[in-house]
Formats: C-alpha cells, sequence, structure tokens
C-alpha cells in the first residue's frame, strides 16, 4: 500500500529572544547619532555652532611684520574684511568706528564651504594708540564680527576713554532729506542727499563723536548699513543739529527708506523717492536708432560698390587731355549737336550772312 504525501506540519515560530531585541534597540540607538553625522559632513554645513572666531598665529609684532589670521564658525562663501585697530579691545568693540582702524593696509578674505578662512595680514600702526585688536567684520549680508587681541610693537599705548554709560541720545525734530539733484543724477550719477536731524542728550554724560550708522534699504531688502562720524559733542541736556550725507548708488531710484541708528537703536526712518535717470533711457534711445541708420548707410555703399555693372559701361577712368583738346572737342561736339538739331536745311539752301540780298522790281 503506497502512502499518500500529505500536507506537512507547520513548523513553530521561534518567539524572539533577548538577542534580537537587544540589537533593534542598539540600531535605534545609533539612528540619531549617524543623522548628525551626515548633517555634519554635508556639503555647506557651519564647523561649528555659536559666534564667529579669529585665532592669529603671533599675538605681537612690529610694524612691517605679517602675521596668518584663521577663522571658523563664519558663514559660508562669505566676504571678511580683516583690519588692525586702535583704541579697542573684544570686550568694548572698536571705539570710534573704523576711524581707529588701519583701513589703507586691511584685507578681504571669503570662506570656504565649511566657514573657515585663513589669510595673512601685514601689521601696520593704526591711527589710535593701544589697546589693539585684529578686527574681522563681514561686508555684505547679516553683520558678524570678531575681534582678537594683538599688540603693535613700538606703538603708542593709551588708556581706553571713559565709557559714557549714561549718555542717551533721542530725536527732538523732524528728520529730513535736503539737497537736490544735479545734471549729472538724470544722466546716472550717484544721488546724495544729506540727513539733517536735531537730537538731544537726555543722560548725565557728554557723547563726544559719536558715530552713527545710516542704512538705505530698497524694497523687500535689509538696509545695507554704513558707518557716518559726526564731529562733535553733545552736553548733557544739551541739543546739537546733525547732518549726515546720505549717497547710493549709480543709476539708482525708486523708493528707498534711509535710516539712522546709534548703537542699537533707531533713532528715525525716513523714505526718499528717487526719480529715474531719464537720461541713460534718452541716450539709449538715440544710440538704437543712429545705429541702424550708420549700418544702413555703410550696408548700402558696400552694395552699391560690390554690385555688377552693365554691359558697355567701364569702370576704368579715361585718360584726361589736355585744355586745347577739350575745348576743340566740345567745339566740334556743338557743331555736330547743331546739324543734328536742323536737318531741314542743306548747305547750299542754308541761310548765309555772305549772300546777296535779292533785287526787286524797280530797284537798281
Amino acid at each position: 500500500m503506497t502512502r499518500q504525501p500529505g500536507p506537512e506540519a507547520p513548523h513553530p515560530t521561534r518567539p524572539a529572544g533577548p538577542q534580537s531585541l537587544t540589537a533593534l534597540l542598539t540600531l535605534l540607538a545609533l539612528l540619531p547619532a549617524l543623522c548628525a553625522l551626515f548633517v555634519l559632513t554635508a556639503p555647506g554645513a557651519r564647523a561649528a555652532e555659536g559666534d564667529p572666531a579669529v585665532s592669529l598665529s603671533k599675538k605681537e609684532a612690529g610694524k612691517g611684520a605679517e602675521i596668518t589670521v584663521r577663522g571658523s564658525g563664519w558663514r559660508p562663501d562669505a566676504l571678511l574684511m580683516l583690519l588692525i585697530c586702535g583704541q579697542s579691545t573684544p570686550e568694548r568693540g572698536v571705539i570710534g568706528g573704523t576711524n581707529s582702524c588701519a583701513n589703507a593696509d586691511g584685507r578681504a578674505v571669503t570662506t570656504d564651504r565649511k566657514g573657515a578662512f585663513s589669510k595673512k595680514l601685514p601689521v601696520t600702526e593704526p591711527p589710535k594708540p593701544c589697546p589693539c585688536v585684529v578686527h574681522v567684520a563681514t561686508v555684505t549680508g547679516e553683520q558678524e564680527l570678531a575681534d582678537a587681541v594683538f599688540t603693535v610693537a613700538g606703538h603708542p599705548t593709551a588708556d581706553l576713554p571713559r565709557q559714557g554709560g549714561d549718555g542717551k541720545l533721542a530725536v527732538l525734530a523732524t528728520t529730513r532729506l535736503e539737497g537736490d539733484s544735479s545734471l549729472l543724477t538724470w544722466f546716472g550719477a550717484p544721488p546724495a542727499r544729506r540727513l539733517v536731524l536735531t537730537v538731544g542728550n537726555l543722560g548725565s554724560d557728554p557723547i563726544e563723536d559719536p558715530v552713527f550708522e545710516i542704512g538705505t534699504a530698497h524694497g523687500v531688502y535689509a538696509p545695507q548699513w554704513e558707518e557716518r562720524q559726526w564731529r562733535g559733542t553733545v552736553a548733557p541736556g544739551g541739543k546739537a543739529r546733525i547732518e549726515l550725507p546720505v549717497e547710493l548708488s549709480a543709476g539708482a531710484h525708486g523708493d528707498y527708506q534711509v535710516s539712522l541708528r546709534y548703537g542699537d537703536k533707531v533713532l528715525a526712518e525716513q523714505p526718499w523717492g528717487v526719480g529715474r535717470p531719464w537720461g541713460v533711457t534718452l541716450f539709449w534711445v538715440l544710440l538704437c536708432l543712429v545705429v541702424p541708420a550708420a549700418v544702413f548707410r555703410i550696408g548700402m555703399a558696400v552694395v552699391d560698390k560690390v554690385r555688377p555693372r552693365p554691359a558697355g559701361v567701364h569702370r576704368l577712368r579715361r585718360p584726361t587731355a589736355p585744355p586745347a583738346v577739350i575745348a576743340k572737342t566740345k567745339a566740334k561736339t556743338n557743331t555736330n549737336a547743331t546739324t543734328a538739331v536742323l536737318p531741314w536745311f542743306t548747305p547750299d539752301s542754308a541761310p548765309s550772312e555772305n549772300r546777296p540780298r535779292p533785287t526787286t522790281k524797280g530797284q537798281a
């Protein structure tokens, strides 16, 4: 008797043991670490979280030497300016703005994709006495800066000016823009005005040579800030009339917003409507009319020069005959022309003055 094969019995499922559960938990624990590693190694990721940092190859050097400035933690592909500034410390910053720095001997550098850089900087004496710093700041975009302590050997040293924490400026009158556009502005020259305002010192300390920041914004873009220092002193409880120059880029037109900032406080904002430079438009319109016309004239002259001539027309210039031959030829041509014009006269019948008059009857 042959045994028929029947369905196989199902194999019992082995329950998950402690080892499988441990491996699963280990994988879940390593997953965040793997994600963090991927983010840190991704292109353009910042090398370090937090504020930008600056380090120097030397803490002290004399005039004419050279130091290497290294930085990390900056924005990728950011343009930076490196300056040696006097009357400054990392805690108080650059007192007096960039007027305390050796601007003529500064260097520019662009950070890499990780936000780091390395640049050699010549050592020069700043216009203000030490303590000094190497000041690194962004040129465009959101402002970022960092200072590193540096000593210029042989440069004078002086105490920092007393910090007047009780000096406060406030705008007392309406801010306005003064000045008119010139004829050159109509042809694309940079528009310029003077920002005029009256400020008062509401604190108990005098404010000497305050450094303001003027920002110009167009449309939805953030304002671009530039430092403007006003020479003078505002006594406690006193007021002063301040005029600061404002200038836009060449060819600027449209609605602009001019802002005035002192420290971290925006003191005033003033709209500025800049007209379109119609002289530039007129120039391009004339250029679009004159150039095609000149090209057309030149093209027609070339076509007239190279086009084929009809048969029998000689391009070669005939030699010029002497004046006597030309006069004789003209006389002969006139005689032939007269004969051709009057064909009804023959040489015998043509009237002549030498022929005797016919006599009439009754005359001798």
